[in-house]
């Protein structure tokens, strides 16, 4: 993290206990999506309490071998230019295939019109072209790592 991006999340582990700040198993700072526009556009749906869910592609995770990410987990929402925009905690990782994802979860996802087709168009795209690049198969079965979470900082 930067020096901006650590303070702001030292600010909001001040106002945790020690009990609390012990079992926090990961904290990361990142953006959403591949794109200026997208990704500071999930970061204000974010900080506004709309967007309460994310999805990932799991192949990515394995070829990468990287741990998936664990409920609990705190995350340090960025903008495009990397600022600090809120802080979320994990509450539930699942494993879903494409094609099962439900209109909860589009809903929770926050973006278009919350619907799931929207959802599953948009996705289809993105998982599409983001498989090609990474060098792994997409396709309605592929397996995608579903993540809810909680805005926790600020109030």
């Amino acid at each position: 993290m930067t020096p901006a991006q650590q303070a702001f999340m030292d600010a909001y582990l001040a106002t945790l206990s020690a009990a609390q700040r012990r079992v926090i198993p990961q904290t990361v700072a990142e953006h959403f999506c591949a794109d200026e526009a997208n990704a500071n556009e999930c970061a204000r749906l974010i900080a506004a309490g709309i967007k309460r869910a994310s999805c990932s592609l799991k192949a990515a995770y394995e070829q990468e071998r990287e741990p998936l990410p664990k409920v609990g987990r705190l995350c340090l929402v960025l903008n495009w230019a990397q600022e600090p925009v809120c802080i979320v905690r994990l509450t539930e990782v699942s494993i879903c295939p494409f094609e099962a994802v439900d209109a909860a979860f589009a809903a929770a996802e926050g973006e278009g019109d919350g619907s799931l087709a929207w959802w599953r168009d948009a996705h289809m795209a993105f998982f599409t072209a983001f498989a090609a690049k990474v060098g792994v198969p997409f396709r309605e079965q592929s397996e995608l790592v579903l993540e809810h979470f909680e805005k926790v900082y600020p109030a």
